[in-house]
């Protein structure tokens, strides 16, 4: 069985997170767990280049950044100095606290190449590395020279050089996407089997998750089709170029199905590039007429782009066809 943390290498729950998950694996029986990691942003404006954290918090959108993986309802500082000691407790040091406001893009596209290449348990390895080197050490790990020198500390020799070459900028891209379709809201987040455990929570609570997950048999869909139902869910999240760029390899390889092609129009309607839809939509209904909601979306299209009079039989014949749509 394979468990992913979904979580930012810059938020400390993950770090304590990640401890209480150990602590619960050593008492799990039955099939082995492996476990990987996967991305999130508690702070996608941060700069690309880094800068001291007890600056940047200053900006009141930092500190909410900041407050986004601890309890509510808590000041900053309450939830640091709560962190510490949890920290402590969990075996993590007494020396801890971030130095760094840090864009962790890079961060976890370094997590992804080690992943690529040495499965889970290498790139387990580097996460240790980073986040200790992170909120123990007071390293900036959006430092391109930190990560290569912590990468080949973990076992990743070749890590930096991959990483300087652009390695993992897509897959982490996709990868955000997929988290966010999937409903990932906060960081860590634990998902096995179908099941998702939100936070940081006691081992105790995350050992019961283990039991429970395992004992599902969640129907695996094809990839194609998992692909399609988060570039779906992202267009409803109101998120079409994520969807687009999900549907990118389904078009390419699968062009000519209707489903994906209709998905394929509704997020270029949303994302304002009409041209792309309209010429989706009428392609489409030149193939078949019969699709209400073609019509519908072709007639909406075309009265954007102010075409109001080819717009009208569109429309109407949609309400002829299914009342229901308006």
């Amino acid at each position: 069985m394979r468990i992913e943390i979904w979580a930012d290498v810059v938020c400390p729950w993950a770090y304590i997170g990640r401890r209480r998950l150990e602590r619960a694996l050593r008492n799990h029986e039955g099939e082995k767990v492996e476990v990987v990691w996967r991305p999130y942003l508690i702070d996608p404006a941060a700069p690309a280049v880094s800068e001291p954290l007890e600056e940047a918090v200053r900006d009141p959108f930092v500190e909410d950044a900041m407050l986004s993986c601890g309890p509510a309802g808590t000041t900053l500082e309450e939830n640091w100095a709560r962190v510490s000691e949890i920290a402590a407790a969990e075996g993590l040091g007494d020396r801890w606290g971030a130095a760094w406001r840090v864009d962790s893009r890079r961060a976890h596209r370094l997590l992804a190449l080690a992943e690529e290449e040495g499965g889970p348990a290498l790139q387990d390895a580097v996460a240790e590395r980073v986040l200790r080197a992170h909120f123990v050490e007071e390293r900036d790990i959006g430092d391109p020279e930190v990560l290569a020198a912590l990468a080949a500390e973990a076992g990743f020799e070749r890590g930096g050089s991959v990483l300087a070459d652009g390695g993992g900028e897509r897959l982490v891209r996709e990868r955000l996407l997929v988290g966010k379709a999937e409903g990932v809201a906060t960081s860590p987040t634990f998902v096995l089997n179908g099941m998702s455990l939100a936070g940081a929570q006691p081992s105790e609570l995350i050992e019961e998750f283990l039991g429970e997950a395992a004992r599902r048999s969640p129907r695996r869909l094809p990839e194609e089709v998992e692909r399609l139902r988060r570039a779906e869910a992202l267009v409803d999240l109101r998120d079409p170029l994520g969807a687009l760029e999900l549907l990118g390899p389904l078009l390419e390889e699968h062009g000519s199905d209707r489903a994906l092609r209709l998905l394929a129009a509704r997020a270029y309607y949303h994302s304002a590039q009409l041209g792309r839809a309209r010429r989706t939509l009428e392609g489409l209904i030149a193939d078949g007429a019969d699709d209400a909601y073609a019509h519908l979306l072709l007639g909406t299209t075309l009265r954007r782009q102010g075409e109001r009079e080819a717009a009208e039989p569109h429309l109407r014949l949609a309400a002829v066809m299914d009342p229901s749509l308006v």
